[in-house]
């Protein structure tokens, strides 16, 4: 018999989860589990959890940007080591992208190190799907804004689509 993997909006009950799953996918930068309940309650209409037999296998945090809310800034993307290699990251995004919340969306934004190869994979492949571009710009400075503790956190724009 085939396991169900369920995709759905995430709720204040999957905090914990999440904050669990996030320590468990180092270079990811971990957030006070507070911070997580309030990605999975205030954020949770443009955020994704995955969730296979009760386990959380992955999530993804995001929210319309305060100043153009026809776009969406992906926070993090945290996928278990379990369910990696099966392009769960991609469905995730498409699942956020397909929501009725989310149908003014025209762009997306991230950001990501300039060494993140699996992200850049995934934002640049989400772009082509889409059928539109990716471009970069610095976003956060590694001397400036993180006192030399953080690598360069490049933007990722994708759009129009």
């Amino acid at each position: 018999m085939e396991v169900a993997t369920i995709l759905r909006p995430p709720n204040a009950k999957d905090g914990m989860s999440v904050h669990e799953l996030i320590a468990a996918c180092p270079p990811l930068d971990t957030n006070s589990s507070y911070c997580n309940l309030l990605q999975c309650s205030h954020f949770s209409n443009t955020s994704v959890i995955v969730e296979e037999e009760g386990e959380t296998l992955g999530f993804i945090s995001g929210y319309l940007t305060p100043d153009k809310k026809n776009h969406l800034f992906i926070w993090q993307v945290a996928v278990s080591d379990k369910a990696r290699g099966k392009g769960l990251a991609g469905k995730m995004l498409k699942h956020i992208l397909q929501r009725d919340y989310c149908r003014e969306v025209t762009h997306i934004e991230t950001t990501i190190t300039e060494d993140n190869e699996a992200s850049w994979a995934l934002f640049e492949s989400l772009a082509r799907q889409l059928g539109t571009q990716i471009t970069r710009s610095v976003m956060f400075e590694k001397e400036q804004h993180f006192k030399g503790a953080h690598d360069t956190e490049m933007l990722a724009l994708i759009g129009p689509f």
